[in-house]
């Protein structure tokens, strides 16, 4: 039974109020009888002390919901018995310190505990001083009320800021835990994007040469065997740089996805492979599109400069797409690289001055069409660079990139990424298709 009825008051506020309220009365009632330590009061009736001490404690049963009520109601019961000569000690103020624990702990402002504690403090002691015997000691009168009342205020708005502190510092570990989640959903988002361009680059490129291969040895069977074998020899060569290039790929990203994912997506975005292709390899690059049929003349502006590994990797990602394009869409045997260096940035541009096969105008991708435009816009801002593509005013289609080069590279990569990493920035989103 008894253990019933403490499960009863732990789980009921109500409860507790009630079993308050009732050892409070039994230890203010007897405490409110006397008028000097230890001496009994002979003269005032001792049901008034029963009566206000009823009165204080029954204050404490709504405390929670209007603690200012609760507290105007035990301190008059408290003046009204120092002003019948009692004394105030710390059994008979019982219910008036529960009452300013209580408001201290469900008042916000501080200005107006204080002003609270220091009024009834005041009070009390006037009373004293003016209603209580002639030689009781003045320390009873002064000091007593004053530190009874202060004690529980300072205690509540103590408890009351500790309450604050663990709710900040609860919020502040929800909303680390939610960014921390975000952060991981967003460079779970960015990875996707960089595999699904990475094997679009590495795939795109070989197989639209492959299929223009195959497409001009059908041609020469008919009428050039004696050719045949050269084609056949270029199209086992970008067959099977297509499958070496695939195994590099997907060996990268396997080996990427061991580590910690602290790493950003920039950093290992072409940096941590030693095969990645670069601008070095133009030459090949351009010769395998010979090989289809699409002649590639290539043009270098100002001094050539060293590009961080994500930017080379991105310049050559930029003309290779680019290239692939000319081969699939364009009527034209053509094209022109031009690499403008600058002190600060290089200018790429990819052109032609065909139209689409068939004869037909250009039109702009269909919704759904491909990823190539919209790959390589991504590649270049992953840089710090932009990228733009249209028809060209004469004919043609033309694909210009500018990307910064050396100091400048960095300072834009590390400021993209801190604004990235911030709670509730989006991933780079695919805002366009493309016609690949």
């Amino acid at each position: 039974m008894i253990a019933n009825w403490q499960r009863h008051v732990r789980s009921s506020p109500r409860a507790q109020d009630t079993t308050t309220a009732l050892l409070l009365f039994a230890v203010s009632f007897p405490g409110s009888l006397y008028v000097a330590t230890g001496s009994p009061d002979p003269a005032a009736p001792w049901w008034t002390a029963a009566l206000l001490s009823c009165v204080s404690c029954a204050a404490l049963l709504f405390h929670r919901d209007h603690p200012r009520s609760a507290l105007a109601l035990t301190t008059a019961a408290a003046v009204t018995s120092a002003a019948q000569g009692r004394l105030l000690t710390v059994l008979s103020l019982g219910p008036l310190m529960v009452a300013l624990y209580s408001f201290a702990l469900r008042t916000e402002h501080n200005a107006l505990r204080r002003s609270y504690a220091f009024g009834v403090a005041a009070l009390l002691m006037a009373t004293e001083l003016i209603a209580g015997p002639a030689d009781r000691p003045l320390d009873l009168k002064t000091v007593g009320p004053a530190a009874w009342v202060l004690m529980p205020t300072a205690l509540g708005s103590a408890v009351r800021l500790r309450r604050a502190y663990l709710d900040a510092v609860r919020a502040r570990a929800e909303h680390a835990e939610r960014t921390r989640e975000e952060e991981a959903r967003r460079r779970v988002a960015e990875e996707r994007l960089r595999i699904a361009r990475e094997l679009h680059d590495v795939t795109a490129q070989h197989l639209a040469l492959a299929n223009a291969q195959a497409g001009t040895l059908a041609h020469l069977l008919r009428g050039q065997p004696d050719q045949v074998h050269k084609i056949l020899a270029d199209l086992a060569t970008t067959t099977s740089a297509a499958l070496r290039e695939l195994k590099d790929t997907v060996g990268l990203l396997r080996h990427e996805g061991t580590e910690d994912t602290a790493d950003t997506t920039e950093d290992t975005e072409g940096a941590s492979s030693p095969t990645a292709p670069g601008l070095a390899r133009l030459a090949d690059l351009t010769a395998s599109f010979r090989s289809a049929g699409l002649d590639v003349t290539v043009s270098t502006e100002g001094e050539p400069r060293q590009l961080t590994p994500a930017a080379d990797l991105t310049a050559f990602r930029i003309v290779q797409e680019a290239l692939t394009n000319v081969t699939k869409h364009a009527t034209t045997k053509t094209a022109r690289v031009r690499l403008a260096y600058a002190h600060d940035r290089l200018t790429l541009t990819v052109a032609d001055d065909g139209g689409t096969i068939g004869s037909a105008p250009p039109t702009p991708p269909v919704p759904g069409g491909g990823f190539g435009l919209v790959g390589m816009r991504e590649r270049a801002q992953s840089v710090g660079g932009r990228l733009r593509a249209g028809p060209r005013p004469g004919g043609g289609f033309e694909v210009r990139a500018e990307l910064p080069l050396g100091e400048t590279a960095l300072t834009i990569r590390e400021t993209a990424s801190a604004i990235r990493s911030r709670p509730g920035a989006k991933p780079p989103s695919a805002a366009r298709p493309s016609s690949t």
